[in-house]
């Protein structure tokens, strides 16, 4: 049984590395790719929550994907206090691993407090790193106190080696000084997403991820980046009902 449900999540994992590497094939959407990858640790990790935190060129911090609307908080927290490990990881650019969050709790108080109280027990950060610059880390939460699996870890740092390479690409590097134009970009669309999904969510009275989840159903169906349905949403251009509900006719006008 043991050897089966390896086999399977061995093949759950190249399923989503093949899809990633299909995705940086063609002209893709950066903010897009970055909720796959949370969304993959998740699913494929020994985690319940994961984050992801990105410098922007102004040595500011943005959440740019969460996997769930009670992690991008958490996250939003860390960056507002000036404490955590996810902070710790992007300063050092080295991993941060955190087993027992309890523990720990003298080195981040605030932090350890807001994370306990939403039921996360235990953290793990892996930088996006590139050379010798960090550009964001890669945070996982669990529920219970236990360290990361070698195996895992060994995942989470080929997914995130992988993002950093979507994210600047070998384009993006001209001698020795990364560009950030990609980033910056990715930065933008991640508040024009932010604001539509407070547009949806007013609009359907459903949760933040459930307009997330939409917004990007919608995008997907469509063939159309995130930022671009965003942008519409926001700009009133496009019934946020017609995202809320697939196949809604829309009303004529008179």
């Amino acid at each position: 049984m043991e050897e089966i449900l390896a086999s399977e999540r061995e093949a759950r994992l190249v399923g989503a590395f093949v899809q990633m590497a299909d995705t940086l094939v063609d002209d893709y959407d950066v903010v897009d790719l970055l909720h796959q990858l949370v969304g993959y640790c998740v699913s494929l990790l020994d985690a319940v929550a994961a984050g992801l935190l990105l410098s922007d060129q102004r040595g500011g911090l943005q959440v740019i994907a969460s996997s769930t609307e009670e992690t991008r908080l958490l996250e939003l927290f860390q960056i507002q206090t000036n404490e955590g490990p996810c902070l710790d990881c992007l300063a050092t650019g080295e991993p941060v691993s955190v087993p027992d969050l309890a523990a720990s709790a003298d080195r981040w108080p605030r932090f350890a407090e807001r994370a306990l109280d939403h039921g996360f027990a235990a953290v793990h950060a892996i930088p996006l790193r590139l050379r010798r610059d960090t550009i964001g880390a890669l945070n996982l939460f669990n529920s219970e106190p236990r360290p990361m699996r070698e195996q895992d870890t060994q995942v989470v740092r080929a997914l995130a080696d992988t993002a950093t390479i979507g994210i600047l690409q070998e384009r993006a590097i001209h001698r020795g000084e990364v560009l950030t134009e990609q980033l910056q970009t990715a930065l933008n669309s991640r508040v024009l997403i932010e604001q539509a999904k407070g547009v949806l969510a007013h609009a359907g009275g459903v949760d933040m991820d459930q307009a997330f989840q939409a917004l990007r159903a919608h995008g997907r169906s469509h063939n159309a980046r995130l930022a671009d349905v965003a942008r519409q949403i926001v700009d009133l251009t496009l019934d946020p009902h017609l995202i809320l509900t697939p196949g809604r006719t829309p009303p004529r006008v008179r």
